[in-house]
């Protein structure tokens, strides 16, 4: 590895429990576009749909214009399919409020919830 360039990796997960990582030798002052195109992750990808992707380097929401550096980790994020918070509702609806860690032991004649 000469002087002018630098090593990134790229990481994308189509789904759950599936993770692919493309490690990089890109030159210097390289941005997240070039990264992306060049690791094949999303190869037929359109100009429009790679600007309404969303991406991040080491855990922070970064532009595809983001200027990398030696070491960096590109992130593309899919979109998520249900808000956290629904989720987490849904799973509690489910188990129902007897089953639930803080209201399974209750004292006798105490409120529910308490």
């Amino acid at each position: 590895m000469n002087e002018s360039s630098i090593t990134v990796s790229v990481v994308y997960s189509p789904s759950p429990r599936v993770v692919h990582e493309v490690a990089l030798s890109l030159p210097d002052g390289s941005a997240v576009r070039q990264a992306i195109l060049a690791s094949g992750l999303l190869a037929g990808l359109s100009e429009a749909e790679l600007a309404m992707l969303e991406c991040g380097v080491w855990g922070r929401k970064v532009s595809l214009g983001h200027g990398l550096r030696d070491g960096d980790r590109v992130e593309l994020y899919r979109s998520l399919k249900v808000d956290p918070k629904e989720a987490r509702r849904l799973r509690f609806a489910g188990q129902g409020t007897r089953a639930a860690g803080l209201f399974r032991r209750r004292r006798p004649g105490a409120k529910p919830g308490y």
